[in-house]
């Protein structure tokens, strides 16, 4: 057997398997767009969306003693049972997993 043939294919072999588990074990946010698309179509299931908003940047965030980093986001929704029609609403969302953690009226 070829000695230097082995050792090459050996250090290929490691390389590769330490890409692949760094690639897999680097947390990426789910995109912003993503988590406002979510996020309206949760508030479209008691309303008419009318507008939306959010921030594309991650902020720190502080839950119950928990640390986060999120998106803040806003929707506007229209409701034929108020008085102006509409009503306001700011939201925060986990940007590694997107759930909707928190939600203002305003």
């Amino acid at each position: 057997m070829n000695w230097k043939a082995f050792l090459f294919g050996a250090v290929a072999g490691a390389a590769g398997a330490y890409a692949v588990n760094a690639a897999i074990s680097h947390k990426m946010d789910v995109p912003a767009q993503k988590v406002l698309n979510h996020a309206r179509s949760q508030f479209r299931l008691s309303g008419q969306v009318s507008g939306s908003w959010i921030h594309m940047e991650a902020v720190p965030f502080e839950k119950n003693g928990i640390q986060y980093k999120v998106y803040r986001g806003g929707i506007t929704r229209t409701s034929p049972d108020l008085e102006d029609g509409t009503e306001q609403f700011e939201f925060v969302a986990d940007a590694t997993t997107g759930t909707i953690l928190d939600v203002y009226r305003l």
